[in-house]
């Protein structure tokens, strides 16, 4: 079944939104872009030679769920391991200048931050298409002494916190043990988790937000166009996670809420389905929904307002954020909003 929800209820939620305290618990990545402009090819190999113009470094995976958090009205603080590199004294001051409380961050020596570089190119009047991507990751494990380190102050954080998002991308620093000792601190209060490889070992949280291809690949499943196996596979992840929520992104073909004992709602994309870059959009949509959750929205709200944000920020390249305004805005039928990944 497909769901509406009225307007003046998401314009609502907004004003309920500033202020409320989320602890962001996760990966800190730094997401590096390099720009360049095409100037020929080379003779050496059929590569484009880039003559370079910029680096920019912004907040990744739970850096940009947090930065999400404070520019739609929330008071965030991020909890993660960034390294003393130079990426991560950058990742650093960039989340500072997006308002993110940061001094719960660990900081071990040897820790190498895990940044993603993509290379953007294109001519003087074009825009700059990405050619390439180069990830550098973290060290592969995590010690006991930081893993400790980053337990305790994710549980002293949430005391005081209206809820958790918990940002896993695979770097082995968020455990389900942690996530089931801050639910208990948090008592009835919501916790959202984000999981790329891992979602399956979560469980009893308020709601996870994966996207189709994530949701493929816990199950070992095909979904593409069809609606039982969507259905299934919504089933089968509220059964395996005990979660009160899964809100599924399916890209072009918009959301699919579950919830135990209701009917699955199907929410098609806001306007056209022609983006710009879909670079981090999945945590933009963890950022709004655990958002709205907090200040009292019901799912069906909450996934009607992340699809705002998500159309928003996929027609902005690189890492973006969404503010309150621009979701104002686009509520209120004044911008057109684009599909969600």
């Amino acid at each position: 079944m497909t769901s509406t929800v009225d307007p003046a209820r998401l314009l609502g939620l907004l004003d309920e939104i500033a202020g409320v305290r989320i602890v962001i618990a996760g990966d800190l990545l730094a997401d590096q872009f390099i720009y360049g402009e095409i100037a020929r090819v080379s003779r050496e190999a059929p590569v484009l030679i880039l003559n370079y113009d910029s680096t920019e470094v912004l907040p990744g995976g739970a850096g940009n769920a947090a930065a999400n958090v404070a520019a739609i009205g929330g008071t965030a603080r991020a909890v993660g391991q960034v390294g003393r590199d130079e990426a991560g004294q950058r990742l650093l001051h960039a989340l500072r200048q997006r308002k993110v409380d940061v001094t719960q961050a660990i900081r071990p020596g040897g820790y190498q931050t895990p940044t993603k570089t993509r290379i953007l190119a294109g001519g003087i009047h074009s825009a700059k298409q990405q050619v390439v991507r180069i990830d550098r990751a973290s060290t592969p494990a995590v010690d006991a002494k930081t893993r400790a380190a980053f337990e305790s102050r994710v549980l002293r954080a949430v005391r005081g916190a209206d809820a958790l998002l918990v940002s896993d991308y695979g770097c082995g620093l968020v455990t389900p043990d942690l996530v089931a000792k801050a639910r208990r601190v948090l008592k009835n209060a919501p916790v959202i988790v984000d999981s790329r490889y891992a979602l399956l070992k979560f469980h009893g949280m308020t709601a996870c937000t994966p996207n189709e291809s994530e949701v493929e690949q816990a199950l070992g499943v095909r979904i593409g166009d069809d609606p039982k196996a969507l259905e299934r596979a919504g089933r089968t992840l509220l059964r395996k996670t005990r979660a009160h929520a899964v809100l599924v992104t399916r890209g072009s073909r918009g959301m699919a809420l579950f919830e135990p004992a209701r009917p699955t709602v199907h929410i098609p994309i806001v306007g056209s389905d022609q983006i710009a870059d879909v670079t981090g959009a999945g945590d933009t949509v963890i950022a709004t929904v655990t958002l709205a959750l907090s200040a009292g929205a019901s799912f069906l709200e909450a996934a009607h307002l992340a699809n705002h944000a998500g159309g928003i920020v996929v027609m902005k390249r690189g890492t973006a954020t969404v503010n309150a305004s621009e979701l104002r805005y686009a509520i209120s039928g004044g911008a057109i909003g684009r599909p969600v990944t």
